[in-house]
């Protein structure tokens, strides 16, 4: 049933065409109808001229002479006739894709370069109707002569076209049919009627007709027989020539075919750039190497300027110098054309001209050809899509990444900044990175730079997980480079790509990375490293800052025991033995009560024991000369302690075994007024951070005013617990950096004097201290050998 409808419908419609019709294109002074159509089998374009015969049955005639001479007629100048339909009701021509040329003429659109260029060819078509088919157009006028897509002039108005050799000629007896054609015709027509053209030369009606279309074109229109003649707006180097086409004796008139021959000589009117170009461009893949070069040069130029007709370029020459880049050996002069003159290219036309042929070059293995199309892809990767760079054109590009030739490898790694875009993800951190570590390591100092420019630029494809692993590596390497500027590189990649890596690398690669280039050889290099670095450490110095103070736990409750070393504070001490020190006398006065047995073996008697050999030695001393009272916090440190002297960092424990002893002691110290003065106020003692603990259990206040130097009573402290832990059967080692170096031995009058305050012969001796004489300020020397001696000890080991 549906077949019958279609089948129904199709006859309703009329006659089976197989072109649809698009929109009506005005075209006067014509019997034909002009509409755009496409063709049904592959939608390509065309044109469709319509004659009703219902209508116009009076210029059948005429209609069907045109339909004829398009069938038998075959001229590149004349319109390209593609099908033809009669029937009773109607004509049908459909020919090529074409627009009248009074369109551009009327709104003065064309160049004259472009309209030059159009007469020749309707020239040369003329001379070919006259001379090698003895026969007449008539009908030469800007209404018959159409445009392509390519920009050519067609000759089409064939209603009255007659050959001379026929007796019944059309023209004869229907040339006054055509429409407006009194105002067109020469003058002996005027006079005479279409007879005259018998009794004249061939050439002379269409050679008065050419001369008004050069009017026309150059003037906009045609208004009548009184602007034949007029050389206005006619290029100079025509104008000879062009009045003797418009004379009015046919006789005297110059051929066309005589026009086209003066203004094809040197210097002529016809000899330009672009009438040379069509010349040339059918013939192009006969053409020698140095002809073929001479004409691609030529070509070029024509291109860069904006006189000619684009179309004329994408529709003739585009396709003439594929063939030559293909099959004729044009090579990469005629790629680099083809790329040019594809710029202008629709979409559609790109994909259906150019995709194909650039994907099957990508597998020529000319090595020029690969470096010209690699130099190209910026101007053709917008027109590719991206299944078709990645399957197809990627695949065939990295054979460039191993090629023998230095130039098709760097320009490979060039091409990758291009094409990235379009690649998959998979592509990118697999094949295409592989190929890069190779290049990152070319012999070639050039490729290498490259490589490193490219992985820079790319970085921000590079899969996530991947990118900071790679780039670290890549970089690293490169700022080890020997060329100077493949350091140059690095660095200023790494400036780029400072927000891919994370704040650890940063800290821990990439600046320990970039330091060395701080003192590099080369100044270019230290100053762009210390651009580099600033960019770094902003960001590392600003993440920083971000970091909370600790990470460490809470401190516990006052009355649990204190297992932290407290934290300085600014202004309680700047000395870092000051405060580090102070911690101990802190965990050793907060500690109250009685020592429980324990599981290390030590008996709570043998530290009595110490605690009261201490206690006797400070009171077997010499009174001090003053009743000033010392520090409380001072107080407590010498409960302590045993009477110690300095010598340089290490301290012994004397007693003075006679009175002259005793004043020699003493004479190390000076006033002990002044030494007491050192101390000032309780608010700037450098103990005055000591816990509240401390100043509770300290004991009461002597008379005497004490000054160590500054210097804290660890000696006492020492050998109070070596001494415990003698006597409890096992000695333990002091912790790392605690352990005492040398001891100064001890006098025998000293010795014997602090046996005697811990026997408790002497009460006076354990009410009285006298404090070890306050060395000289230490030399240089001194003040080397201690931070020799306090890093000996290990106390860095605690910050390693």
């Amino acid at each position: 049933m549906d077949f019958l409808k279609s089948a129904v419908a199709s006859i309703a419609k009329g006659p089976a065409f197989p072109y649809s019709f698009g929109d009506k294109v005005g075209n006067d002074q014509s019997i034909w109808t002009l509409y755009n159509g496409t063709k049904r089998e592959d939608n390509s374009k065309c044109s469709i001229f319509t004659f009703d015969i219902n209508t116009h049955r009076s210029r059948l005639p005429l209609a069907r002479n045109a339909l004829r001479k398009f069938r038998t007629l075959r001229h590149p100048g004349i319109l390209r006739v593609l099908d033809t339909l009669e029937t009773d009701t109607l004509i049908y021509i459909a020919t090529e894709r074409v627009t009248p040329l009074s369109w551009s003429t009327k709104r003065k659109a064309a160049s004259e370069q472009s309209l030059i260029w159009g007469l020749h060819s309707v020239a040369k078509t003329l001379k070919f109707i006259n001379d090698e088919a003895s026969s007449v157009h008539g009908n030469i006028r800007a209404s018959s002569i159409f445009v392509s897509d390519s920009g050519e002039w067609k000759i089409g108005g064939l209603e009255i076209l007659s050959s001379m050799k026929e007796d019944d000629a059309i023209i004869f007896a229907h040339g006054s049919l055509v429409p407006d054609i009194a105002r067109y015709a020469p003058p002996e027509i005027a006079k005479s009627g279409w007879d005259g053209v018998r009794n004249n030369p061939v050439h002379a009606v269409d050679a008065y007709d050419y001369g008004i279309l050069i009017t026309e074109v150059f003037n906009g229109s045609f208004t009548g027989s009184e602007q034949v003649g007029s050389t206005k707006n006619i290029p100079l180097t025509m104008h000879a020539s062009y009045k003797r086409l418009t004379h009015a004796a046919p006789k005297m008139r110059l051929s066309v075919a005589h026009f086209l021959e003066q203004g094809s000589r040197s210097g002529g009117f016809f000899d330009t750039p672009l009438i040379e170009l069509t010349e040339g461009i059918d013939n192009l893949g006969l053409k020698d190497d140095m002809e073929r070069e001479a004409f691609l040069g030529e070509l070029e130029k024509v291109t860069e300027s904006d006189d000619f007709p684009e179309q004329f370029f994408q529709v003739k020459v585009l396709p003439e110098l594929l063939k030559a880049v293909e099959f004729g050996g044009g090579g990469p002069q005629a790629l680099t054309l083809v790329m040019k003159i594809s710029t202008k290219l629709s979409e559609d036309e790109y994909d259906a001209q150019l995709t194909p042929v650039i994907i099957r070059l990508f597998g020529n293995p000319d090595r020029a050809l690969r470096v010209c199309l690699l130099n190209n892809l910026p101007l053709m990767i917008d027109h590719l899509s991206q299944k078709v760079v990645s399957d197809k054109i990627f695949p065939q590009m990295v054979t460039g990444f191993g090629d023998l030739a230095p130039v098709v490898r760097e320009q490979t790694v060039k091409a990758v900044l291009v094409v990235v875009p379009k690649l998959s993800e998979r592509v990118i951190n697999g094949e295409l990175l592989r190929h890069l570590a190779k290049t990152a390591n070319d012999e070639q100092p050039g490729i290498r730079t490259n490589t490193t420019i490219c992985l820079g630029k790319i970085a921000r494809n590079l899969g996530a997980n991947s990118r900071a692993k790679v780039l670290t590596a890549a970089f690293s390497r490169a700022l080890r480079d020997p060329f100077v500027h493949a350091r140059n590189a690095a660095l200023l990649a790494l400036a780029a790509t400072a927000d891919i890596f994370g704040e650890d690398d940063c800290a821990n690669k990439m600046l320990p990375a970039i330091c060395p280039s701080l003192v590099d050889k080369e100044k270019m290099i230290r100053d762009q490293a210390n651009k580099t670095l600033n960019i770094y450490l902003e960001r590392v110095r600003k993440y920083s800052a971000s970091l909370p103070d600790t990470v460490l736990p809470p401190p516990e409750s006052t009355s649990a025991p204190n297992t932290r070393m407290p934290t300085p504070q600014p202004g309680a001490g700047s000395q870092l033995m000051g405060w580090a020190i102070s911690s101990f006398t802190n965990k050793i006065s907060s500690a109250s009560g009685e020592i429980q047995p324990s599981s290390n073996g030590v008996k709570p008697s043998a530290v009595a024991a110490a605690a009261a050999t201490a206690a006797a030695a400070r009171s077997h001393s010499t009174p001090t000369a003053n009743g000033s009272a010392r520090p409380a916090n001072a107080q407590h440190v010498s409960t302590s302690s045993v009477p110690q002297v300095t010598t340089g960092l290490r301290t012994a424990t004397v007693a003075p075994d006679s009175e002259a002893e005793a004043e020699d002691f003493d004479e190390g110290w000076g006033d002990m007024n002044d030494i007491a003065g050192t101390w000032g106020d309780a608010e700037e003692q450098p103990w005055a951070g000591m816990s509240s603990s401390t100043t509770r259990t300290a004991a009461p206040a002597s008379t005497v005013p004490f000054d160590d130097g500054g210097e804290p009573d660890f000696e006492g402290w020492l050998n109070a617990q070596a001494q415990a832990k003698s006597q409890g059967g096992g000695r333990k080692a002091l912790p790392k950096g605690l352990a005492k170096k040398t001891t100064v031995p001890l006098r025998p009058a000293a010795a014997a004097a602090t046996t005697a305050a811990a026997k408790g012969n002497s009460a006076a001796a354990r009410k009285k201290v006298v404090s070890a004489a306050a060395p000289p300020p230490p030399t240089a020397a001194a003040a080397t050998t201690k931070a020799a001696e306090e890093e000996d000890e290990g106390w860095g080991d605690a910050w390693g």
